[in-house]
């Protein structure tokens, strides 16, 4: 009979549960949601994708949030449960982009091991960097999953030796180091323990969780669980979900609420739910060590606690990272304002952002000493632009201005965010994007060639990062893979060159016309077509040269009874530039604002009026 194990709390260890609860983490487009995919196939929890429903091939079953699907990244961490020879695998899908940190680190808390996904190319990327050295510093026992090993030029050796070197950088213990490697390719549906010799299925993989991913431990004691994550039902409101630590949980038990704010809350648990596929299910109770939904509980936020009604005993809160760049939120008040969109009013826009709060850890909101104005705070562009864009489908309106990055004051001195910044590119592109990054205050710490590419890597301001994607983009032509990751606040690196050609902007309000497009061509480039309503202050072009120009775009041709060859010549317009919300957001200068509709994305002067402006810059 197996002795019993005292922890360090006092309360016994009994038998081990067949589970196991691993969360998947990867550097962005690495393959994470396409392996969970499959081994939902492989246990037969959903059917292939082309039996599963109508989506168009190459959908993925777990990105099923609309922005997810037509970004083909994953945004929000997601929990689902497989059996697998007896065995319960709760699985966590979690973010790949450094933008969305606060999900990957607030759900480790329910893993006891993880799966790093690698691509068999790429080898680590600064975001690898970022999520395993999370799961090292809680203590998780990792699997590593070398994907992609069908690519060609792929090099699943060298790989695996620069996972085990990052490894050893981060101060993994000897445990953590004595990991088992996988190599497969996940949208081939195949693992095994040797790349050379491919399988048919995810058998290797399946059989390497169950026997090095520890089980949980089943804790004796008063019930505790830290809330991690929350969904959302619209019969019963909102549902707290989270690993039960210690004790047992049942339903219709009398609980306490521990707030992070120390206060407590006598509540009841009207239903308690386990994960059971891609949903949960009732259930009667929930042993420690297993993840669970719990509907009933008011008034909860992430990171507090369910315990014990007469003794409760709280976990320790989460910890997250803090953002590094904010930005101005505030009500459309432009000429078109309330045309497209049903939330418009400054209480729509507060009361959506205090719902956001609640289950996003990483955003933070501030009044900004303005009238209908908030300073929103976040991890980067992508991490503020998927929200702004959630609620633009969501029906709201708002302006937004640029981002700014936070500036700190440590020991007397002004610092700044400094992230490392990692550029896979075509080699015939290397010395343009060098230059680029240089002038932006980027230095240089490395340069490897990788067969014809180079690999990148600078550290540099998180303000030089802004807008340096569509750079590296262009002059790539779309071929070079860019990631970054914030490293520490360091002292300020002085004044970074910023776009200096000017706006063009429209003059008044009206319908843009083909013949007015046409005359000012040599201007500089347009952001609008003919036909297309615009108003005063609206910024409709980029100036050629430096400084701001006002324009008139509604001009209609003179309608005479004199013919002429010059006169009857077809207007020939360039195709108008048109910006996603991250470029726009990037692009716009400091007294400009990007307008954001459920129909429309403008980009406006702060001050429409033209006189009213020439005041406020003198």
């Amino acid at each position: 009979m197996q002795p019993e194990i005292v922890c360090r709390r006092r309360h016994k260890i009994k038998i081990m549960q067949k589970i196991r609860n691993i969360a998947i983490i990867a550097h962005v487009d690495h393959g994470k949601t396409t392996l969970v995919d499959k081994m939902l196939y492989t246990a037969k929890v959903v059917k292939e994708a082309n039996e599963f429903s109508a989506q168009p091939a190459g959908q993925l079953v777990l990105d099923n949030n609309e922005l997810e699907r037509e970004r083909g990244i994953t945004i929000l961490a997601k929990n689902v449960s497989i059996d697998y020879k007896g065995y319960k695998i709760n699985i966590i899908d979690t973010p790949g982009h450094a933008d969305f940190g606060g999900e990957v680190e607030r759900v480790l808390n329910m893993a006891d091991g993880v799966l790093l996904l690698v691509d068999a190319f790429e080898g680590p990327m600064p975001q690898t960097r970022f999520v395993l050295q999370k799961a090292i510093e809680m203590n998780l026992k990792p699997i590593v999953v070398i994907n992609k090993v069908d690519k060609l030029n792929c090099r699943p050796d060298e790989v695996q030796e620069a996972v085990f070197d990052l490894m050893v950088n981060l101060n993994a213990t000897e445990d953590q180091l004595d990991f088992q490697t996988i190599f497969g390719s996940a949208k081939n549906g195949w693992m095994s323990t040797d790349w050379h010799k491919p399988t048919t299925d995810l058998t290797a993989l399946m059989d390497a969780i169950i026997e090095y991913i520890p089980e949980p431990e089943e804790l004796d004691g008063t019930p505790q669980m830290l809330i991690t994550s929350l969904d959302y039902n619209p019969y019963v409101g909102r549902i707290a979900v989270g690993r039960v630590h210690r004790g047992t949980l049942k339903d219709g038990m009398a609980v306490s609420l521990a707030k992070k704010d120390g206060s407590r809350v006598k509540t009841k648990i009207k239903e308690l739910h386990t994960f059971v596929g891609m949903g949960h299910q009732k259930t009667d109770e929930i042993k420690s060590g297993d993840i669970c939904a719990l509907i009933g509980i008011d008034g909860f936020e992430i990171g507090d606690t369910i315990c014990d009604i007469e003794n409760p005993e709280p976990l320790k809160p989460i910890a997250i990272d803090e953002p590094t760049m904010s930005m101005t939120f505030t009500i459309n008040d432009s000429p078109f304002f309330g045309q497209d969109g049903k939330f418009v009013t400054s209480r729509h826009i507060y009361d959506r952002l205090q719902r956001e709060l609640e289950k996003n850890l990483a955003l933070r909101v501030e009044e900004s000493g303005k009238d209908n104005s908030w300073r929103v705070f976040g991890r980067g562009v992508l991490h503020l632009s998927v929200l702004i864009e959630t609620m633009r489908r969501e029906g709201y309106e708002l302006q937004v201005g640029q981002p700014q990055v936070i500036i700190k004051e440590i020991d007397g001195k002004q610092c700044e965010p400094i992230e490392q910044l990692t550029v896979n590119t075509p080699e015939e592109c290397s010395g343009k994007i060098i230059e680029y990054v240089t002038i932006r205050k980027g230095e240089m710490t490395k340069m490897e060639m990788v067969n014809d590419r180079v690999q990148l890597e600078f550290t540099m301001p998180s303000r030089g990062i802004i807008g340096m994607r569509t750079y590296v983009m262009n002059v790539s032509a779309g071929e070079a893979i860019m990631a970054h990751r914030f490293l520490d606040f360091e002292p300020y690196k002085g004044d970074i060159e910023k776009r200096t050609n000017g706006s063009l902007i429209a003059m008044e309000t009206g319908t843009a016309s083909a013949y007015a497009l046409d005359k000012l061509q040599d201007r500089g480039r347009f952001f609008i077509n003919p036909q297309e309503e615009v108003y005063a202050g609206q910024v409709v072009g980029e100036n050629a040269k430096e400084g701001d120009i006002v324009i008139n775009v509604i001009k209609a041709k003179n309608l005479t009874n004199m013919r002429s060859k010059s006169a009857d010549d077809k207007a020939i317009l360039a195709p108008a530039v048109k910006f996603s919300l991250e470029e726009a957001l990037e692009y716009i200068k400091e007294d400009e604002y990007v307008e954001v509709t459920p129909t429309h994305m403008r980009i406006r002067k702060i001050i429409l009026d033209e006189l009213e402006r020439k005041r406020a810059n003198r």
